[in-house]
């Protein structure tokens, strides 16, 4: 069972994206998005816990992200507002076994043992 990211594409600045991340049978884990973008590490950007608590990775990143899930169609989702060129990068969901159900943990890859294959995001006028 896999985790699958979708939802990137080519933007211009200033809009938004809906990131979805399908993740079947995963709805007792948490989920946290992360991006890497071309030459550097994978960066955390927020996750939520089985039961819907959202963290955010960097006070910077409220407001312009927004992380939700519903358990119903077994997705997370991560909403990206007045999208930037320096938010270009491959994005992934993943799904963190150990979180107790009120908490994630935030931006630490080692602890999420299943990811996604990622999806593109490009903003570029």
């Amino acid at each position: 069972v896999q985790l699958q990211a979708s939802g990137g594409g080519l933007v211009q600045p200033g809009e938004s994206l809906r990131l979805s991340c399908a993740a079947p049978g995963f709805h007792e884990y948490a989920i946290g998005w992360f991006r890497q973008a071309p030459g550097k590490v994978r960066e955390g950007l927020s996750c939520i816990s089985s039961n819907g608590r959202s963290t955010y990775c960097a006070d910077s990143l409220k407001g312009r992200f927004t992380i939700s899930r519903d358990i119903a169609k077994d997705t997370a989702y991560l909403v990206i507002n007045n999208l930037e060129p320096e938010d270009t990068a491959v994005y992934y969901c993943a799904a963190e076994p150990s979180a107790r159900r009120s908490e994630c943990t935030c931006g630490d890859v080692d602890v999420y043992r299943y990811w996604g294959q990622g999806t593109q995001v490009t903003v570029s006028s």
